[in-house]
């Protein structure tokens, strides 16, 4: 089974749907034989290198709101968040473009080693208050992901992945992804927003349910396979 998940490491609820997406994987019988793949959405192509000021604030602006709302908004993320071991500090947010994380997370999905790069970015920019968009800072939390550090500055320095991240995104497109985190099954199944563990579970039961009833003798027209 496949499974293709574009989101985005600045998108806290993209860190909530990880999360539950991996406690899901956990509890499911067949598990070991699920591949996942990170694809690259970016929430603002256009985002400066660090964004300045408050989160709520930030918050509050983009969707019109108070920034008492905005607080209470980022409040129930905070609790959400520790209901699945997430520490959101969203008084360290020091939120970017996030145009070199996605292409670092193609390279680390040629390495093997893209989940624990993406927990990383994660967790930096959620937990650490690191900022992800910065040359010297990325590289860092790229090596201590798994990342050989003259691969990391070679893909950066020569626009290495580039195009990959414009095809994920070009894809997403193609299955009218506006929001993300956005979970896309073998090609067939999808299924947005971060879902709890439970329901999950069940699509994943469901679609291994489908592939293995497809996959069982039967018979078309004058013929019978076994």
């Amino acid at each position: 089974m496949k499974i293709d998940i574009w989101s985005d490491v600045v998108c806290p609820w993209c860190y909530m749907g990880k999360r539950n997406f991996e406690l899901a994987l956990a509890r499911f019988e067949h598990g070991d034989q699920v591949e996942v793949t990170f694809r690259s959405f970016e929430l603002d192509p256009n985002a400066p290198a660090e964004r300045e000021g408050d989160y709520a604030e930030r918050l509050a602006r983009k969707y019109h709101v108070s920034v008492g709302q905005a607080r209470a908004m980022t409040a129930r993320i905070v609790d959400a968040g520790a209901q699945v071991d997430i520490d959101f500090r969203f008084d360290r947010s020091r939120a970017g473009n996030t145009f070199d994380a996605h292409r670092l997370l193609h390279l680390a999905a040629d390495r093997g080693v893209q989940a624990a790069v993406k927990e990383r970015l994660m967790r930096a920019t959620f937990t650490d208050g690191e900022p992800v968009a910065d040359r010297e800072t990325l590289v860092r939390l790229a090596v201590e992901a798994g990342l050989d550090e003259d691969d990391v500055r070679t893909a950066l320095d020569a626009g290495l992945y580039a195009e990959a991240v414009r095809e994920d995104e070009r894809a997403a497109g193609d299955f009218d992804i506006t929001g993300v985190p956005f979970f896309v099954i073998d090609g067939a199944y999808g299924i947005a927003g971060a879902q709890p563990p439970d329901v999950l579970l069940r699509v994943l039961q469901r679609r291994w349910a489908d592939v293995e009833a497809s996959a069982a003798p039967g018979c078309d027209g004058d013929t019978c396979a076994v």
